[in-house]
């Protein structure tokens, strides 16, 4: 049995959530009060017990792929054992022998038709990842910006949209988007290290971070490559560390007389996605912003960054439209108005048909089923109380699925299907429980 380090009253009053969240909110409040202070005692945290069985929870509820050695959640659950599986990683934490090993990497496809690389570590590493993360995260929670948004605790997209209305409202009319170039790809080890050594000083949690920064990959011809810089999208410690870098521009933007606060310049940045908001936004504060990028190892993509006056032109960010329209009834007044964008809704038409191409033969419940998932995530997402108004998209939607679906019974097969010539949309929502995500219409 995994050695949990404490009492068996203890054990049986905490879970393993429980326990990982009250060590991080006690180091959440010492990094809080104490600025300066520089954790050196961490390493020991990994191999505890419960922090294991927290890490592979989490892992597991990703529900990742497996790595280049082949070995799935499932493999680990029905072959391995879960318990022998934690026990080898916990032996191997305390005996400091640990390698992390070559990340899989694959490539999936953007909306402007080039590939993304994402990189698959192994199982095992993932969770020695989430450990670690973890026990460091807090540290540097305790020094994040509030503008920033993105794989945080208690933080979402939705807060960056409803942050951004406010904004709007408040007059901060022009709007500075930018887009780094192949960030994850492209932030420099030496740099990025830097940061996390003005918090952590525990040589032995530092070593793993570079391991895992330094980690080649096989690509899909299955060629070892090794890795100089940039931190692999995809990897569990990697959205922390992304964050950890570019609070360097959040602070930038944030300080106080700054270049950017004289003009009243804020920012709302999503992991590498960020833009800034103003009155007026001066050319010598993006002079300014550029050079900080530059000095960071980073750049901006000219094609895709732009200043512009919200008032006259729309803009996108996390797959939203901010656009002002004008009044219906003819009037001058305009109306701030935040939709789903047209990428957006054409990605998850491309979903569904993607889908209802390659499942023919599927019985109506498990189709139901399906699209439920991606009709339920989809709206939950784009939907926020008082922020945003779907409806519009949502209905196109809607009547697309239903086309498609009429089209999927009427050639599903030789034989006719029950829902031949039938709206098996509505046959499907009503009898087979698929989400409805225009339920004003049915």
């Amino acid at each position: 049995m995994i050695d949990e380090s404490l009492t068996n009253k203890e054990k049986s009053e905490k879970t393993p959530d429980d326990k990982v969240r009250l060590f991080q909110r006690k180091i959440y409040l010492k990094a809080k009060r104490e600025k300066d202070f520089k954790f050196y005692v961490l390493y020991d945290k990994l191999y505890l017990g419960y922090f294991l069985q927290e890490a592979w929870r989490r892992v597991k509820a990703n529900k990742g792929s497996a790595g280049h050695d082949g070995i799935s959640i499932s493999d680990i659950e029905e072959k391995i054992g879960v318990t022998d599986f934690l026990l080898t990683i916990q032996e191997e934490l305390q005996t400091e022998t640990y390698k992390a090993q070559p990340i899989q990497r694959v490539y999936i496809p953007k909306a402007n038709g080039k590939l993304r690389p994402l990189g698959i570590p192994n199982i095992k590493d993932r969770v020695v990842q989430m450990c670690c993360k973890m026990v460091i995260e807090p540290i540097f929670e305790a020094d994040f910006e509030d503008c920033s948004y993105g794989f945080r605790p208690r933080r979402s997209a939705k807060n960056a949209i409803t942050e951004i209305k406010s904004n709007l409202k408040k007059g901060y009319r022009q709007v500075y988007d930018a887009d780094l170039s192949g960030f994850f790809d492209n932030i420099p080890h030496d740099k990025l290290m830097i940061m996390v050594e003005k918090r952590i000083t525990d040589k032995r949690i530092l070593k793993l971070l570079r391991q895992w920064l330094k980690t080649p990959y096989y690509d899909e011809n299955n060629k070892l490559h090794k890795t100089k810089k940039g931190t692999p999208q995809g990897g569990v410690i990697s959205p922390l560390l992304a964050n950890i870098y570019l609070n360097v521009v959040d602070k930038a933007v944030n300080r106080a007389n700054g270049y950017f606060q004289r003009y009243g310049i804020k920012m709302v940045r999503y992991a590498d996605d960020f833009i800034l908001m103003g009155s007026k936004i001066p050319q010598h504060c993006l002079e300014y912003l550029k050079k900080i990028l530059d000095r960071m190892g980073l750049s901006l993509n000219a094609e895709k960054t732009s200043l512009i006056d919200s008032i006259t032109e729309s803009f996108d960010f996390l797959g939203f439209t901010f656009r002002y329209d004008k009044d219906l009834f003819g009037g001058s007044h305009k109306y701030l108005n935040i939709v789903p964008s047209k990428k957006s809704v054409s990605k998850i038409r491309d979903k569904i048909r993607t889908y209802l191409r390659f499942n023919v033969h599927k019985n109506r419940w498990k189709v139901a089923a399906d699209l439920s998932l991606v009709l339920r995530g989809w709206s939950n997402y784009f939907t926020i109380k008082g922020v945003s108004y779907p409806n519009q998209a949502k209905g196109s939607i809607s009547y697309y699925l239903m086309n498609k679906l009429y089209l999927f019974y009427q050639r599903k097969s030789q034989r006719k299907s029950k829902l031949y010539r039938r709206n098996a949309y509505k046959v499907l929502i009503q009898k087979y429980k698929m989400y409805n995500i225009t339920p004003f219409t049915t």
